[in-house]
């Protein structure tokens, strides 16, 4: 193999240290002044937003401040928060279970595990509430009981919302399962782990960072979605400020009071979710 002859080579001078006095190239930060002036506007118009809504006398502020921690608002805010705790539970606990037979290697088990899904995400809330609520049209008695007198309107609610959050909390977990890479199971099959064991120690940490974001915003919009069981007069936060209301004609304010609760409790979920995210993404790259 034949070498470049010397005169060939390209001589690279030597870096050498900028002469005495010489001045300094100064680094100019970028300007940015058109996302100033737009960032000046948004806040202009928001702090006139604000203060539209401050004082204007039509929002009735001092009703909102005394109906806001009566017992009627707060017994309705209690059966809110335990709705949605209960059916967060308890449709994860199926659509756990769903998400398991639809990886199951048999193809009935998938087959009803898909069939679920597809029935209750096509069907509306409102819908499936109002089908349970009239169940006694098509079973009268159920083990002997009166359907009327078994499936009260609570009972409704959660075998409703139950049922819907399923289906979603199904795809969720079974998203979460199968974002953990193949390779980390054949691992722990080879260590010689149990089947119970790498679900618990390998598939389920792992999985839950995927699960996890998914799994906060169903939370919120279960505590959100909780208001139309008042369509069955379950008394929860919505239903309480509408018997108010449905007596005193203030309905702005009666509505403000729901909407102050649900934005408070919501920003509580909110920062607890960022700190179950934060937990579970403890050695990976953010």
């Amino acid at each position: 193999m034949s070498s470049a002859s010397p005169q060939t080579l390209t001589k690279v001078p030597p870096a050498s240290a900028p002469p005495a006095g010489a001045a300094v190239p100064r680094i100019v930060p970028q300007r940015r002044t058109g996302q100033w002036i737009a960032a000046a506007l948004l806040l202009v118009l928001l702090g006139l937003a604000v203060n539209s809504v401050l004082r204007n006398d039509a929002f009735q502020w001092d009703v909102v401040a005394e109906y806001f921690t009566t017992t009627s608002v707060l017994r309705g805010l209690g059966l809110t928060l335990w709705l949605t705790a209960l059916v967060m539970v308890l449709g994860f606990a199926l659509g756990t279970l769903l998400a398991v037979l639809r990886l199951s290697a048999n193809p009935v088990l998938r087959a009803v595990s898909w069939g679920y899904v597809w029935l209750f995400r096509s069907m509306p809330i409102l819908v499936q509430l109002l089908f349970w609520f009239n169940i006694g049209a098509l079973y009268p008695t159920v083990l002997g009981v009166k359907t009327v007198d078994l499936f009260g309107p609570v009972t409704v609610a959660i075998i409703g919302l139950t049922l819907h959050e399923a289906a979603y909390a199904a795809e969720v977990v079974r998203g979460g399962i199968l974002s953990v890479e193949r390779g980390q199971i054949e691992a722990a099959q080879a260590l010689g782990l149990s089947r119970l064991r790498r679900w618990r120690r390998i598939v389920l940490p792992q999985a839950m960072r995927s699960i996890v974001p998914p799994a906060g915003n169903m939370l919120i919009g279960t505590l959100k979605g909780t208001s139309i069981v008042s369509v069955i007069a379950v008394q929860d936060l919505l239903y309480s400020v509408q018997l108010v209301y449905h007596r005193t004609y203030q309905v702005i304010p009666l509505l403000l009071v729901a909407t102050i609760w649900y934005v408070v409790v919501t920003s509580l979920l909110s920062v607890g979710q960022y700190y179950i995210e934060r937990h579970y993404a403890r050695g990976t790259a953010r």
